[in-house]
């Protein structure tokens, strides 16, 4: 290894996996890593974290930096993290405790603001000045980049889209279900993936996986067709009030419902009624690293 190379780890914290990568001049994958996550133990995971960038370091034989992306953020105001679904994490100075497990500063932010960091660096929304990465799965999140930096807030929840509510709601959406954040029909509990697969259920007595609907509407399932229909206005509509709000020239999709092919052609032709321009030029596109592009954009948190 050249002693001038840049070794840039990434730490991608899950609530079921940890996955840890090295990154290289020019963004080359050096090493890769997974481990299950100690499933509630806030002490076993930052010795699995500290552990993994430990042995790639060993492995490289060159300390390198380190960005962790994790489910919610840091809090200004108290310095503990606040809205993580790995609940016990929720409460905790995980940064503080992660750079004196490591013994050097660490970076940590949201991962959908890696995600959007990685596909605005070298993914789907390369070269673009105003990028939203959205992911979509079991859950709805969302990142803001700006000329290649994380719009982050002063309250440290940028992009967290998916508790909104569902914009511009039709009489069977009011009240909307109920959300774990106490509200009710957020954004989230209509686009998640457990969204989709509720509102078929309510509207056909079949219980099917989000997975599931996709397949059986391409295979000519028209009670599927109809759920995905709905899905799509509704997305378009979520969508189209963050281009009102930030009018990105891109947005990408990530996460499990981000692999629907019909949705990158059919939500740009209906978002258009609700954008609030005579045309939309923002482009809406797949994730170029997909899974990865959480722990590349950790990595990226420090300057190569």
């Amino acid at each position: 290894m050249r002693g001038t190379d840049v070794i840039r780890i990434g730490i991608d914290l899950g609530g079921t996996k940890i996955e840890a990568i090295a990154l290289g001049n020019d963004g080359i994958l050096l090493v890769q890593r997974r481990i299950p996550t100690p499933a509630g133990d806030y002490g076993g995971i930052v010795c699995a974290v500290a552990d993994l960038v430990h042995g790639i370091e060993r492995e490289i034989g060159k300390q390198g930096s380190v960005g962790i992306g994790t489910p919610g953020a840091i809090s200004p105001a108290t310095g503990l993290l606040k809205n993580s679904n790995s609940v016990c994490l929720n409460g905790k100075p995980l940064d503080r405790d992660l750079s004196q497990a490591l013994g050097r500063p660490i970076r940590i932010a949201n991962d959908a603001n890696c995600f959007a960091l990685s596909e605005a660096t070298d993914g789907a929304a390369a070269g673009a000045q105003v990028v939203f990465g959205v992911i979509i799965g079991t859950g709805t999140g969302g990142g803001i980049v700006v000329r290649g930096q994380i719009l982050t807030g002063c309250n440290a929840i940028s992009g967290e889209w998916g508790h909104n509510p569902l914009p511009w709601p039709d009489a069977v959406e009011r009240p909307g279900p109920g959300c774990y954040c106490g509200q009710t029909g957020c954004i989230e509990t209509f686009l998640s993936g457990p969204g989709m697969a509720r509102d078929h259920f309510e509207a056909t007595g079949r219980r099917l996986t989000a997975v599931d609907i996709a397949q059986s509407s391409a295979q000519g399932d028209a009670q599927a067709g109809v759920t995905l229909a709905r899905y799509e206005d509704r997305l378009a509509r979520a969508l189209a009030s963050i281009i009102n709000v930030l009018d990105p020239e891109v947005i990408v999709l990530g996460g499990g419902m981000s692999n629907i092919g019909r949705l990158y052609g059919n939500v740009p032709g209906l978002w258009g009624r609700y954008v609030f321009s005579d045309r939309v030029d923002t482009r809406l596109v797949r994730a170029r690293h997909g899974d990865a592009s959480g722990v590349r954009g950790a990595a990226r948190l420090w300057p190569g």
